[in-house]
């Protein structure tokens, strides 16, 4: 952990496997300065009225939300779900830290990022301010130029920049 987080803060549904707090008891082990603070909300809450003091401060929030694609399930239809997840966290944050860099890991990642700049930008905040985060297009480019001249991918690293589509998966 970077010895510049004084604080970190971390907040989930009541419905999640390891409660929050659990999480962060776990993390306030490391050997860190760092407060470490647990945050739970009911299913069905509104995450604006529950973040405030967490979300206070900030000046990085990482969002892993959302459902995985079950099968049969389109990317439009994970849209739908994920994006209206991603916007209660999204909204708290325009409202208790403008300022903040929202890393976004929540699928699909190429169509949740640019909706959630446009909420920002239509609030008057920095849409730079919304990014997203994923590993998954590396891993697959890893492996796919990995298996195709003969090398493990483990040694493989292809940096990626930008999205993919069904076409170019």
């Amino acid at each position: 952990m970077d010895p510049n987080v004084k604080e970190l803060c971390i907040f989930d549904l009541s419905v999640a496997m390891v409660p929050p707090e659990g999480v962060a008891a776990d993390l306030s082990h490391l050997e860190r300065k760092c407060k470490v603070s647990g945050y739970m909300m009911e299913v069905g809450k509104k995450p604006v009225d529950f973040l405030e003091e967490c979300l206070t401060g900030c000046d990085l929030v990482l969002v892993p939300a959302g459902m995985p694609r079950k099968p049969g399930m389109s990317r439009d239809d994970l849209f739908k779900v994920n994006a209206d997840i991603a916007k209660g966290i999204v909204e708290a944050c325009a409202k208790y830290c403008p300022e903040a860099v929202l890393g976004m890991i929540v699928n699909p990642v190429n169509s949740v990022v640019p909706a959630m700049a446009e909420l920002y930008k239509k609030k008057g905040l920095d849409p730079m301010k919304i990014v997203g985060i994923t590993t998954l297009d590396v891993v697959r480019a890893n492996k796919f130029v990995g298996e195709s001249m003969g090398k493990n991918p483990n040694f493989i690293n292809i940096p990626v920049i930008g999205g993919h589509a069904g076409e170019t998966i």
